[in-house]
């Protein structure tokens, strides 16, 4: 049975793997100022429309992005949960980071 932190955890990780792409990051971005199209997304990219919404099927895979329909297209907007998820992770590690740091300055000052 897998655990909250090891859903997480994966959650995390395809999140990265999403992300990982230069067009990916550059979409979900442009996503993170606004809901877009398609079509408006593709205009900005040198990519096909085609290419787009694959790579939007990516993010939206990882929990990044999630699409509503409104008439003939779909409109892309970032998903606040996905970027949670990924802040939790870094928050961890950043946690860890300062601990290690204290702990380091604490065995300076007992030299």
């Amino acid at each position: 049975m897998a655990n909250a932190s090891n859903v997480e955890s994966d959650a995390c990780g395809a999140i990265f793997v999403a992300l990982a792409d230069p067009t990916r990051r550059k979409l979900f971005e442009t996503l993170t100022r606004g809901p877009r199209s398609v079509g408006d997304l593709a205009k900005t990219l040198p990519v096909s429309r085609p290419a787009v919404s694959q790579h939007l099927r990516h993010l939206s895979d990882a929990g990044l992005v999630q699409s509503t329909r409104k008439g003939t297209r779909n409109i892309y907007a970032a998903r606040q949960e996905g970027v949670e998820v990924l802040r939790r992770y870094l928050e961890t590690l950043w946690g860890d980071v300062l601990t290690a740091f204290a702990d380091k300055i604490d065995q300076e000052n007992l030299k």
